[in-house]
């Protein structure tokens, strides 16, 4: 039985993967889906109310019918023919979806995580109501594209921005990143572009510091991540040298919370942010369904890999 890694063609954490299923001895294949349509090839039949037949990419020929388990790993887009008009290659794509990706969601096996899932799991107004009903602290949250509502929630507490998806953009090849950013007396007094789409606003919680919660089915490895300067401590992705971690224990309430947060969206990992405030709280910030984990087990020599690899190759959640 076969492990189907789906990720980029250059991710060291897959990377890592392979290496350590290679070293059990388990079958593993790794397919970015990037390379679909034009550098693998699909051939799926329906039969007695089963999918059968092989996914080919390569030298590699893998039988949908001994797959044990997939690990979604936010593989790249399709790559179609270069000579598809605009509209063909949205069509196209679309067909591409729901064929490789239908017959792949139609498999008996084990997703980490199942796409639909993933995606479920993105709305960051729905994890916090979901968090909050598991049993974990949540800030106070202003979701608005209006400005006077800004004003009124930031009168009322300091106050911090936040991208609501992903933090970052290319334009003219240059990535920027919108980092966490705590308004001051100027972001108010000029709030032009918050009509433009919807922003995330939350009070600020003041912090010891701040931890990344990795979940793999019922294992919960904790890192706590310690800010060296004054940007890092606003965001610690804004400088991952500027950075020292510990292991920390996280209390009970926090373990059960996050745990029962994976089975409520249906998820088998997730990579959880929080803040622990002086006091000892810890606060949920969000969660990424698909999130880093690499360099915390790397800095808290903590076996996240080992836990990932015998849900794989079991097939099921111990």
């Amino acid at each position: 039985m076969t492990v189907l890694i789906l990720a980029p063609e250059h991710d060291l954490t897959a990377d890592r993967m392979v290496a350590h299923l290679q070293r059990r001895e388990v079958p593993a294949a790794r397919f970015d889906t990037a390379w679909f349509p034009q550098r693998a090839h699909l051939a799926a039949t329906l039969h007695d109310g089963a999918w059968a037949g092989t996914l080919t990419f390569g030298e590699r020929c893998v039988a949908l019918d001994e797959l044990r388990s997939i690990w979604y790993r936010s593989p790249s887009a399709f790559e179609l023919p270069p000579a598809l008009s605009p509209a063909e290659r949205h069509w196209a794509a679309g067909e591409a979806k729901l064929g490789l990706g239908g017959v792949l969601s139609a498999l008996p096996v084990l997703w980490v995580n199942q796409p639909s899932r993933v995606a479920d799991a993105a709305f960051k107004p729905l994890q916090l109501r979901v968090a909050a009903m598991c049993g974990l602290a949540v800030p106070e949250t202003l979701i608005t594209n209006d400005d006077t509502a800004v004003r009124c929630f930031a009168g009322t507490g300091e106050t911090v921005s936040k991208a609501l998806g992903a933090p970052s953009i290319r334009e003219q090849n240059i990535r920027m990143t919108a980092f966490t950013h705590v308004l001051d007396d100027a972001d108010l007094d000029d709030l032009r572009g918050v009509e433009a789409t919807a922003h995330q606003f939350q009070r600020w919680v003041p912090k010891d510091y701040e931890a990344r919660v990795i979940v793999v089915g019922a294992a919960v490895f904790a890192a706590g991540i310690h800010a060296g300067t004054s940007e890092t401590y606003v965001d610690w992705r804004n400088s991952y040298s500027d950075l020292a971690y510990s292991r920390p224990c996280p209390p009970e309430s926090v373990r059960d919370g996050v745990v029962r947060y994976c089975r409520e969206f249906g998820l088998v990992y997730g990579a959880f942010d929080f803040v622990v405030r002086p006091d000892g709280c810890w606060v949920f910030l969000e969660c990424n369904a698909g999130g880093q984990y690499g360099w915390i087990e790397d800095a808290i020599d903590a076996p996240i890999t080992t836990a990932l690899a015998d849900v794989l190759a079991a097939g099921a959640v111990p």
